[in-house]
C-alpha cells in the first residue's frame, strides 16, 4: 500500500502535554478521520506535517519527502480559521493565491466561487462562518492538490453547509491519487464519509481501523447485575451503569453467545474508550 503521509516515531513535548510517540499512516486514495477529545493533541499532529510545529523527535514524510515549499504546493489547508488578510475582497484572494502558488488554476476558483455563490465584492471579514470555510475550501482545491488537511474545518456549520463540504472531498478522493486527513469532532460527518478512522487520545493514537471494520468489532449491550457476571472483563471496553443495570461498550469476539449486540457508532466507541480510561485510572 502506498501512503500518503508517514509519520514515525513523532513527539512534541509542551509543559502541560506531551504528544507521542506517534505512527501513523495515511494511505494514498483515502479518506483518513482523525479524532480524539479537545487537547489529545490533533492539531499538534496535523500542524506538525505542515512543518508549522517542529517536533521534539521523529520522522515526517508527505508522498515520501520531507516538507519543503515544493511539496506545500501539493497540499490543500483547510483550518477553522481563514489565515489570509480579512480587508481583502473575495475576489482579489484569487489574485493573492495566484501569486502564492505554482500551479493555481483561475478557472477553477472561479467556478468554486460560482458554485458556493460567494459574494465577490465582500470583505473577507465580513462574511459568515460558512462562506469563510467555502472561501477556504475553494483556495485548498484550486491550486491542484493531491492531499487535503482538514482541522476542525465543519465545526459550527449547519448541516446543509456540512453536506456540501462532504460530497465535495468525497468527490475528490474519487481520483485515486487524491488523499483526505480530517480531523473533527462531528463524527457522524465522519461515519459517512471517512475510509479510516485514527484514535488519538492523551497523546497516544489507540488505534487506525477501517471505519466499516471498527463498528463490527466492537457491539454495545445493555445487561442486568446477574448478566454481567457473565462477560469476560477482557471483553469490556467501557460501562455505564443505570438503576435497572448496565450498559457495556464490548469486543464482540469475546461476548458469549446468547447476549444481543447492537452496532456502536464512532461516536459511543470514542466516549465509552475515554469515560473506561477514566475509571481505570480512578481505581488505581
Amino acid at each position: 500500500m502506498i501512503n500518503a503521509i508517514e509519520i514515525n516515531n513523532l513527539t512534541k513535548n509542551y509543559p502541560n502535554f506531551s504528544l507521542g510517540p506517534i505512527n501513523l499512516s495515511v494511505p494514498k486514495g483515502s479518506m483518513v478521520g482523525y479524532i480524539g477529545e479537545n487537547g489529545a493533541g490533533k492539531s499538534t499532529t496535523l500542524k506538525a506535517i505542515l512543518g508549522l510545529v517542529s517536533p521534539d523527535s521523529g520522522d515526517i514524510k508527505v508522498f515520501d519527502q520531507q516538507i519543503d515549499p515544493k511539496i506545500m504546493n501539493k497540499i490543500g489547508v483547510v483550518f477553522d480559521e481563514l489565515h489570509i488578510s480579512g480587508e481583502m475582497e473575495v475576489k482579489e484572494v484569487g489574485i493573492f493565491c495566484r501569486l502564492s502558488y505554482d500551479s493555481w488554476d483561475d478557472e477553477q476558483f472561479s467556478t468554486f466561487m460560482e458554485m458556493f455563490r460567494l459574494p465577490l465584492d465582500q470583505k473577507v471579514k465580513t462574511l459568515s462562518r460558512g462562506m469563510k470555510m467555502k472561501l477556504s475550501l475553494s483556495i485548498a482545491l484550486s491550486h491542484q492538490a493531491e492531499l487535503l488537511i482538514l482541522d476542525e474545518a465543519t465545526s459550527g456549520l449547519d448541516p446543509v453547509i456540512r453536506d456540501e463540504i462532504l460530497d465535495i472531498l468525497l468527490d475528490f478522493i474519487q481520483d485515486e491519487n487524491h488523499t483526505v486527513l480530517i480531523s473533527s469532532h462531528i463524527l457522524s460527518d465522519l461515519e459517512k464519509a471517512a475510509d479510516y478512522i485514527a484514535f488519538l487520545h492523551n497523546g497516544q493514537i489507540l488505534f487506525m481501523e477501517e471505519k466499516d471494520q471498527l463498528v463490527e468489532n466492537y457491539g454495545l449491550c445493555s445487561l442486568d447485575k446477574d448478566k454481567l457476571e457473565t462477560i469476560d472483563p477482557k471483553a469490556i471496553i467501557g460501562r455505564r451503569d443505570h438503576a435497572f443495570g448496565v450498559e457495556l461498550l464490548v469486543k464482540r469476539d469475546l461476548v458469549p453467545d446468547g447476549i444481543n449486540l447492537e452496532k456502536p457508532s464512532i461516536e459511543d466507541i470514542m466516549v465509552y474508550i475515554i469515560k473506561g480510561d477514566k475509571n481505570a485510572s480512578a481505581t488505581l
